[in-house]
């Protein structure tokens, strides 16, 4: 009788092995099939990190239970899946970021700051936010700045955040000014001390958000580089919507009531972004300068956007990062969903990610210099 139980139970172990493995390959093929024919195989990416995990369990424990063979059905699915745990994981020593820059180095920060918390000119907590947010960015000492959902306002009553971060030392700046209200402007900016000798912006095709994949041509010393900037399209969840991914956290109510919402606007926003993917991939590929891009993708390294969006380029992250690297405080701990990539013309001398909840994003920092 035991050892029937025994044999059970290793079948059992065996077979949901084999599950786990086939989702998990399946999860690293996602950066591989475009979202518009195979959106349903894209929620994969948001759990590859836990698939990781449980593979790389089952490894283990076959190990430990000395059964070598068992355990390759994990290490072959691990092998065949190193590109996307690549792309994952950081593995430089944390904390080794210095504020000093050296001389031929360009410090660039990249930070979504959700429209710097508070619109309205008042002294409540939000305006308080808002400076500590200005704080922080002069504290880099950055050369580049390029912000994602950065607002401001010609409304005397509302704060005007381009003359605010001018003050800090960025005399140059390029945005697209698309309104927001009355008087009130939404969209990606770029700040430089250096001068920007030329700029543009492409915008993408209706009905994804109204934000634009902008670029500015920066000139330093001799050389002309050329910068990016985006905000890709989110989900768009609402308070509501969060309440239902707090249900299904805690076991309430129906899981299928609660998550048909939040799988449409999925879909909606995972079809949207491979469309803007594809199009940044091109235009960067026609870069007649050495490419910077900075950008919150809204999508996770494991995913069709990121893959195409980066293509060959350096992902500072991955090259002086460590660990998982979430860039988004919000819905899961694994989700690094901002960027700073840099054309294979640059080496990166230092990066950092500084936690700080002050937007929903952290600031991203990196040292990238330009090999002649």
């Amino acid at each position: 009788m035991a050892g029937k139980f025994k044999r059970l139970t290793r079948r059992f172990f065996v077979f949901t092995n084999v599950i786990l493995v086939f989702f998990f390959l399946l999860a690293c093929l996602v950066p591989y099939l475009n979202p518009q024919k195979w959106w349903f195989i894209s929620f994969l990416g948001l759990a590859f990190p836990f698939l990781l995990v449980a593979v790389i369990f089952y490894f283990i424990g076959w190990l430990i239970l000395l059964k070598p063979k068992l355990a390759l059905i994990s290490g072959i699915a691990l092998l065949a899946g190193y590109k996307s745990i690549s792309v994952f994981v950081g593995f430089h020593r944390p904390g080794s970021f210095s504020m000093h820059k050296e001389p031929q180095s360009l410090r660039i920060v990249s930070w979504n700051v959700a429209r710097f918390v508070e619109l309205k000119q008042n002294t409540n907590k939000g305006s308080q936010t808002r400076l500590d947010m200005m704080d922080l960015i002069k504290k880099q000492d950055a050369d580049i700045l390029c912000l994602q959902e950065f607002h401001t306002s010609v409304d005397p009553a509302y704060y005007n955040n381009i003359a605010a971060v001018q003050e800090l030392g960025y005399p140059y700046y390029y945005f697209s000014f698309d309104a927001d209200g009355d008087k009130h402007y939404y969209s990606s900016i770029i700040f430089s001390r250096f001068p920007i000798i030329d700029s543009g912006l492409i915008r993408y095709p209706r009905p994804t958000i109204p934000d634009a994949l902008i670029h500015a041509d920066i000139k330093v010393g001799q050389d002309t580089i050329r910068i990016y900037t985006t905000h890709l399209q989110s989900l768009q969840f609402k308070s509501a919507d969060y309440q239902k991914l707090n249900e299904i956290k805690g076991g309430e109510d129906s899981l299928l009531a609660n998550s048909k919402t939040i799988f449409s606007k999925w879909k909606r926003a995972v079809t949207y972004r491979s469309i803007q993917a594809d199009i940044i991939s091109e235009v960067v590929a026609d870069s007649p300068h050495p490419v910077l891009f900075c950008g919150d993708l809204n999508d996770v390294p494991n995913s069709y956007t990121y893959f195409t969006v980066r293509g060959g380029m350096q992902d500072a992250f991955l090259k002086k990062g460590f660990g998982i690297g979430r860039t988004y405080s919000g819905i899961s701990p694994t989700l690094r969903i901002d960027y700073i990539f840099a054309g294979n013309q640059y080496k990166i001398n230092q990066f950092n990610r500084i936690v700080k909840n002050y937007s929903d994003h952290y600031m991203l920092v990196s040292d990238i210099q330009l090999m002649k």
